[in-house]
């Protein structure tokens, strides 16, 4: 099949494409995107917005459950995020992170407390120095924007309900104020930045 021959990529596609491999797998979780290497099939008109909204084509994606098939199947190569199956491989826009953390549990205390985050797509993650938090600052405004790894690369934007619960269990070490969780204390800004 030639160039001009192949049909491009359409989110039907991808989705019947996405679960006909999960039933082909026919195993719980998520799929093994990281071992698929399917041929580019170019750019898909589909962007993650900063909220955590799916688009296509403009539009905002409103099933819940097709939003999570292709949460399932999202990949980040470099600082380009895509579409994988095990037969094609598409690109998307992401503003931001691909997901956002909106809730997070907390057990234990101290150096010994956990963290255990959820995202708006289901996933969730325990904060640890395999999924690390990290605070970005706008070099302008000097405006925090919290991320947690959720896995393989994806990161969660923590949303500002959560971030200001964060500071709130938040302490001192090493003269910075950041939180404890697995037994790894993440930095949220310097002690001596913090007023009064």
């Amino acid at each position: 099949m030639s160039a001009q021959d192949r049909v491009p990529p359409s989110a039907e596609g991808i989705a019947a494409s996405a679960r006909a491999a999960q039933e082909k797998d026919g195993k719980k979780g998520l799929p093994p995107v990281h071992l698929w290497n399917p041929p580019f099939c170019g750019d898909l008109d589909m962007r993650i917005a900063r909220d955590g909204t799916w688009f296509y084509l403009g539009t905002p994606i409103g099933r819940p459950a097709l939003v999570k098939l292709f949460s399932s199947i999202l990949r980040k190569d470099g600082d380009q995020y895509f579409l994988v199956t095990p037969v094609e491989k598409v690109g998307i826009t992401v503003d931001d992170a691909p997901f956002v953390a909106t809730d997070f549990e907390t057990s234990g205390a101290g150096k010994e407390q956990v963290l255990r985050f959820t995202t708006n797509v289901g996933d969730s993650a325990v904060a640890s120095s395999e999924n690390p938090i990290r605070v970005a600052r706008d070099t302008e405004t000097g405006e925090p924007s919290p991320y947690v790894l959720i896995r393989s690369n994806l990161e969660a934007l923590i949303d500002r309900k959560s971030f200001y619960r964060l500071v709130d269990i938040g302490t001192h070490h090493d003269d910075w104020f950041g939180v404890w969780s697995s037994g790894t204390f993440f930095k949220i800004i310097p002690s001596d930045e913090l007023p009064g």
